[in-house]
């Protein structure tokens, strides 16, 4: 049975086109955040191109009201989807975010996914990206509660930190590692939101706003 959280998800407009929202749906993101999301979307392209730089996953509380699970400066969070979707906006007023749906052979996943990431509720952020430790950076929270009997629904792939078109290290990711003093973890497994959002294992299954880097 799903823990279903006690939590204020009100005043969220979710309908868009006649589009509701599922539990267990997956938002696509383009943020706007500078230089680091920049580097995010230029090493791995996403559904139809787009450049995302950000995940989260739909879920709902108690008195039927969507919320989303994700990972962010913070640590793992709980945002009103309107929160969510209003981040980022694109020049038609639009939220820059793409709805994927796992396919149906994977339903009994999802409400298992739900309860471990409730589970990981206020766990910090990982501002390192390394897989397998108790911190989680977006993609890498959808990553772990989508591993049922330790076979991951997404796939992992060695993280590059490096600009394709010089093949040196974006500046923004050298300075960002100077000040953790940390190794810039080149080769190492990850993933990100443009991996997963082109995953056999969902179907796109709403626009709510066109990401940059879309392909009409």
């Amino acid at each position: 049975m799903i823990a279903l959280v006690l939590f204020s998800c009100s005043n969220t407009n979710t309908t868009s086109k006649n589009f509701k929202l599922k539990q267990g749906d997956l938002l696509f993101q383009d943020l706007d955040c500078g230089p680091l999301c920049y580097a995010i979307e230029k090493v791995t392209t996403g559904y139809k191109n787009s450049n995302f730089s950000h995940v989260g996953l739909v879920i709902k509380n108690n008195d039927d009201e969507l919320c989303v699970i994700e990972a962010i400066s913070k640590g793992v969070s709980l945002t009103p989807v309107d929160t969510f979707l209003n981040r980022s906006i694109n020049s038609n007023n639009n939220p820059k975010v793409i709805v994927g749906r796992l396919k149906s052979k994977y339903d009994k996943v999802i409400n298992i996914a739900i309860e471990k990431a409730m589970k990981l509720i206020g766990k910090p952020y990982d501002n390192i990206f390394i897989i397998g430790d108790s911190s989680y950076y977006c993609s890498e929270l959808i990553y772990e509660i989508f591993s049922y009997n330790n076979e991951p629904i997404f796939k992992l792939y060695p993280m590059t930190f490096k600009n394709p078109e010089t093949n040196k290290t974006f500046i923004a990711w050298q300075e960002y590692y100077n000040k953790l003093k940390v190794d810039i973890p080149e080769g190492k497994p990850g993933l990100n939101p443009g991996s997963i959002s082109r995953s056999n294992a969902i179907n796109i299954v709403h626009v709510y706003g066109y990401p940059s880097g879309w392909e009409r």
